[in-house]
């Protein structure tokens, strides 16, 4: 049994007594992965033996459902209010949202209008406003940070994700929870306040190693590349749990001017060993309009690489499925990963050179472990499982190798 397994068995014993009555606010937009994640609590505590469970700390401890009934309707005029329509008084309450879901629609003036990053974040304002304090404890959910790409100024610039942190810690949230934070010592604009960056690095390598079992994880066939040199640590991490050998491009910008609010990419160099006859794994934060990833991905097919892998926390796609297609048809990348904890289209999912990294239980898990209190350290230390899979991997594979060998 995997420690992730040991984590998420309903047999596990936690002493500790729940902070308050567990409650999930589903904005709109999350309603899937929160219900994978309601399905695995409500599993979960009621097959959990304890023998505090008749106890009044343990009140509401097992229930149906722990998504609360919230929502946000909307005025003619497009102006909106939030709605809890449960008592939370004394609960401990976590809030999950997708800013980046554009699939959300409402209608203003008779015409419709797509959310935007902004309308996710009035929106959430709005439901831990009606909450009106009388919540125990507020935790935010936000695997992709709102602003998180504003995070340091360069000339007369605003501050926004610093900004949108003191406003939700002004407003009375104690938790912030992201996955990959762009920077993060955005942190440091709430020292006081908790603010978790978890990143799904167990979780790409889980994807790539049950996509693919004729991988040989070492350094004469595989390498780790960050696309940029700001992803250098993501990468490192990354390579070190496989023991594989890592390159990195840093981008060429033409400082002279400013396109869609940031300098033009020259063109990216690659810095590092040879890739010729290896498979490449191209670690990164997020996937956008998808231009940097597919250049990187170009350059290092063009110096002989075999197979090019894509992992990448968020795949937003800013600019279509198009080019990818091209990509794949071209023999330029093999495989997309990118997780769930975004919004993904059905055209997306249907892709066949993409894979969707599943990360609701996950997030079970980090919610289950919060409401007891209890540290959730080993959860954002993956290396024990990282290893544990990885030999278990190589073990299978060099027992296929035999196999092969003896049948020739």
């Amino acid at each position: 049994m995997t420690e992730t397994d040991k984590l998420s068995s309903a047999t596990e014993i936690i002493e500790t007594i729940p902070v308050g009555e567990l409650n999930l606010v589903a904005m709109k937009g999350t309603e899937n992965i929160a219900s994978q994640i309601n399905e695995y609590l409500v599993r979960w505590r009621t097959e959990r033996e304890s023998e505090h469970k008749e106890n009044i700390l343990f009140n509401n401890y097992e229930k149906d459902s722990y998504i609360l009934d919230a929502r946000c309707p909307r005025f003619g005029s497009g102006e909106a209010k939030g709605e809890i329509n449960q008592s939370v008084r004394g609960h401990d309450l976590f809030i999950l949202t997708d800013i980046t879901n554009y699939s959300v629609t409402y209608k203003m003036c008779g015409m419709i209008n797509h959310y935007s990053p902004d309308d996710h974040f009035q929106d959430l304002k709005r439901i831990i406003a009606a909450a009106a304090g009388k919540a125990k404890r507020i935790t935010v959910i936000m695997p992709f940070l709102y602003e998180g790409r504003q995070h340091k100024r360069s000339g007369r610039e605003s501050l926004d994700c610093a900004l949108m942190l003191q406003e939700l810690v002004n407003m009375g949230v104690n938790n912030i929870i992201t996955f990959d934070a762009h920077d993060p010592r955005v942190q440091n604009a709430i020292p006081l306040n908790g603010f978790d960056t978890v990143s799904p690095t167990y979780q790409y390598i889980k994807a790539l190693l049950k996509t693919y079992n004729d991988l040989d994880l070492d350094s004469h066939h595989m390498v780790v590349i960050s696309p940029d040199e700001g992803g250098t640590s993501r990468a490192v991490y990354f390579a070190n749990m496989l023991k594989l050998q890592i390159g990195m491009f840093y981008k060429r910008r033409d400082y002279t001017r400013v396109v869609d609010g940031k300098n033009p990419i020259l063109s990216h160099v690659f810095m590092g060993a040879s890739v010729k006859g290896k498979d490449v794994v191209i670690v990164d934060d997020m996937i956008s309009s998808g231009d940097s990833m597919l250049d990187v991905a170009s350059k290092l097919k063009a110096k002989g690489a075999k197979r090019v892998f894509c992992c990448a926390t968020f795949g937003l796609f800013t600019n279509g499925l198009e080019r990818f297609d091209k990509a794949q048809e071209a023999g330029i990348i093999d495989k997309v990963f990118t997780t769930n904890l975004v919004y993904q289209t059905p055209e997306l999912l249907s892709r066949s050179w993409y894979k969707s990294v599943e990360m609701s239980k996950y997030v079970a898990l980090l919610v289950d472990r919060l409401n007891h209190d209890v540290s959730i350290s080993s959860l954002l230390d993956p290396a024990d499982r990282i290893n544990r899979r990885v030999s278990a991997y190589k073990q299978k594979r060099e027992a296929d190798l035999l196999a092969e060998k003896q049948n020739a």
